[in-house]
């Protein structure tokens, strides 16, 4: 009987397969975007694991992170954290892209436009969404402390999105380095975050103003994208990512052991030096290790990813590329603001200080994402262009999204 309810089922999904196996141009690098569609996946996944909640007396939730009591942790946030490989796919991407749009005659600000449209929409839709819902979640009796923990983790993603503007913006310039330099082109990049590393840590540190570290955020995440881009104009090859590989695993182990950087490659509650925000060299370390594998393991994830069972969910991940970015922190709190009306519920509202709070969150994992494909289903129509929509509401959006901004960074 049951086999019978499921044959219809399985019919369906050999048929998807079928026809996204069908639609796949036979030149189509698939291990760029199976990388690309692993690197999304470790954002939600690194967010989910690695960030919960506490709530307090009045019910109200409060960012929390395991890693403030759980040390060891820390190496997962090596594997999650692959910002790396989006910025090294994403340069590639971007000369392939860049160089189409060329070949058709279109101009390189014409390029520019579609790629800032294509990042822009999704941002603006889920902020205005959210300014939208928080005075309908605030008359519902969710408190407002609720309300402004929810808002700062839908915003925290987004700040990748506007480095990534700048920065792809830079695409024809990358391209001029990459072609006269080869994969040279980043070590300057390197070059300038390890000076910027030297004076907040070295020994004058206590003369540096705070606001010095900002300095890292161009060439700390732009490298990685410098190497896309050389790879992507074939001036990186597999002798130059053995190097990164081997290099960057040392200078990695070197920074932990030699000159004492945090462990943990996400920012941690409490200490008062951070990885990511701005980026370190730690980061590009990892970074530069992550692209030469990622070069090296190019051909046999091209093979695997020849089976139509595993390239389709690549292809449905790269299609909603931006609303998994967008919408990820929202499907976690879709889940647990109700619960913070119940009470304490393990790997929820728990505070994320024991073991068995690691495993209560990986239990809720599945339903995150369940959370997630339903909220995309709907959401997703905001990557696409806004053909039919009116001057006003696209205004109305532009206003409510700055609203919701102005509120998460606690400026309203």
């Amino acid at each position: 009987m049951t086999t019978a309810l499921l044959a219809p089922l399985g019919g369906a999904v050999r048929t998807a397969l079928r026809t996204i196996e069908a639609r796949t141009p036979g030149d189509r690098d698939r291990a760029v975007d199976g990388l690309r569609a692993l690197a999304l996946v470790s954002v939600p996944t690194g967010h989910w694991l690695l960030g919960g909640f506490t709530r307090d007396a009045g019910g109200a939730l409060h960012n929390a992170s395991p890693l403030t009591v759980l040390g060891a942790l820390a190496p997962a946030s090596w594997v999650l954290q692959m910002l790396g490989i989006f910025f090294l796919v994403g340069g590639h991407a971007s000369v392939l892209s860049l160089r189409r749009a060329t070949a058709r005659g279109a101009s390189t600000g014409a390029w520019l436009r579609g790629r800032l449209l294509r990042l822009g929409r999704p941002v603006i839709g889920v902020t205005a969404v959210w300014a939208a819902l928080l005075p309908v979640l605030y008359a519902l009796g969710v408190p407002e402390a609720t309300l402004r923990t929810g808002a700062t983790l839908v915003i925290q993603p987004l700040w990748f999105v506007g480095i990534y503007v700048v920065i792809t913006a830079l695409t024809p310039y990358c391209v001029r380095a990459a072609r006269r330099m080869g994969a040279w082109a980043a070590v300057p990049l390197l070059a300038a975050v390890a000076v910027v590393d030297a004076l907040r840590y070295g020994p004058f540190a206590d003369a540096v103003p705070s606001w010095l570290s900002l300095l890292n955020l161009l060439p700390g995440w732009m490298f990685a994208y410098q190497l896309g881009v050389c790879w992507g104009e074939r001036r990186l090859g597999r002798p130059a990512a053995r190097v990164l590989l081997l290099g960057g695993a040392a200078l990695f182990a070197a920074l932990l052991l030699f000159f004492h950087y945090p462990a943990s490659m996400v920012g941690v509650p409490g200490q008062d030096r951070t990885n990511s925000h701005p980026p370190s060299l730690l980061v590009l370390a990892l970074a530069a290790a992550q692209s030469g594998a990622a070069i090296l393991l190019r051909d046999r994830l091209a093979r695997v990813l020849r089976r139509p069972a595993l390239w389709a969910p690549v292809v449905l991940i790269n299609l909603a590329a931006m609303t998994i970015l967008c919408w990820h922190q929202t499907a976690m709190l879709s889940a647990a603001v109700p619960a913070s009306f119940v009470g304490t519920v393990p790997g929820l509202t728990t505070a994320p200080d024991t073991v068995g709070w690691l495993a209560a969150r990986l239990a809720w994992l599945p339903l995150f994402a369940g959370l997630l494909v339903l909220i995309a289903r709907t959401t997703r129509r905001f990557e696409a262009p806004w053909t039919g929509v009116t001057r006003m509401r696209r205004t109305l959006a532009g206003v409510l999204a700055t609203g919701f901004a102005a509120f998460a960074l606690g400026l309203a």
